[in-house]
């Protein structure tokens, strides 16, 4: 919809969010649980080619109310933009997010990138009262959790 007003032009803002109904929310209590989740809708077969970096999104109950794909990089990263990640928690009305991204070097070790952004996020996140709760590395066949070794 555009409101006119004087020559000028106004562009209507409009958010989407479907909440899937009829399912049952999968409740996350472990980094092990998370890795399980995100293995059923990421891309496999991009793994060891391009990073991917996916946004998981929570309930007060710890249930997932849904995922984000944040960003699709190269190689050895990806863009990560925290404002995209916190519109879809804001979106999803999340009180807790998970980042999930990928390694294509088969490395679990996180940079120095990882560090900051999962830094920056927890940061922003607690400004509008949304726990950034875990940060998980994949690679093929295991993974990293930020939780899991204090680093959150």
């Amino acid at each position: 919809m555009i409101i006119t007003n004087s020559k000028n032009l106004i562009g209507e803002i409009q958010l989407h969010y479907t909440k899937q109904q009829n399912v049952e929310l999968e409740k996350i209590t472990s980094s092990r649980q998370v890795n399980e989740c995100i293995r059923k809708f990421f891309p496999i077969e991009q793994i060891n080619h391009r990073e991917h970096m996916y946004a998981l999104y929570l309930n007060n109950s710890n249930r997932i109310t849904g995922y984000y794909l944040i960003s699709i990089g190269g190689i050895t990263g990806t863009l990560v933009d925290i404002r995209v990640v916190l519109q879809a928690a804001l979106l999803s009305n999340s009180v807790a997010m998970i980042m999930v991204h990928n390694h294509p070097s088969g490395t679990l070790k996180p940079s120095g990138a990882d560090k900051a952004i999962t830094k920056k996020i927890q940061n922003a996140g607690e400004m509008l009262d949304i726990k950034l709760i875990d940060h998980l590395i994949i690679t093929e066949d295991n993974y990293y959790s930020f939780a899991d070794e204090n680093m959150m």
